[in-house]
């Protein structure tokens, strides 16, 4: 039976990234996201709202963009997968941390800080799906595309109306 691991977020940052390298030149950083769930409670009617912070590793070249590009307080999109380490602390107890490994990210909001403005895009950048822990990442950019003046389009010659013909070509499912 096949299984999927993969955790879709979107937050903000709680403060800046700092990309740090391992011996062998890879780099990596770590962030905290807030997530935000707010609700109405049914007995009083009172908003609620609970606050999650999820731990988020980046690797690789994904990690050094997120080190330029993300900001404290930055929304971000974040897709990757849940995965949970073990270590023994100083007292020699087992401890736990369950992290996002990222493998795809999205900058939201404007251009903040990057000389600019822009109405809500950002760029995306993501890792190969055939990467799933082995080999080299591919980081791949996907630019934000300009956005062309919009046109108007040639509004339709009448014609007469002869039932069926009228309905549109696509079929709905």
């Amino acid at each position: 039976m096949a299984s999927v691991n993969k955790v879709i977020l979107i937050g903000n940052v709680g403060k800046d990234p700092e990309v740090r390298y391992n011996p062998s030149g890879g780099a990596w950083c770590t962030l905290s996201l807030a997530t935000t769930r707010n609700w109405k409670n049914r007995e009083t009617g009172e908003r609620q709202e609970e606050t999650e912070w999820h731990r988020v590793v980046f690797n690789d070249r994904l990690a050094e963009i997120v080190g330029e590009y993300v900001k404290k307080g930055r929304p971000l999109y974040v897709e990757g997968r849940l995965k949970t380490r073990k270590w023994q602390d100083k007292e020699g107890r087992d401890t736990y941390t369950t992290e996002i490994i990222a493998q795809e990210m999205q900058l939201l909001g404007g251009r903040e800080g990057m000389g600019g403005g822009d109405e809500g895009g950002g760029g995306g950048y993501g890792r190969g799906s055939d990467d799933m822990g082995g080999g080299a990442p591919r980081a791949a950019a996907r630019p934000a595309a300009p956005r062309p003046a919009p046109q108007r389009a040639p509004a339709p010659a009448p014609k007469a109306s002869t039932g069926f013909d009228d309905m549109e070509d696509d079929i709905p499912f």
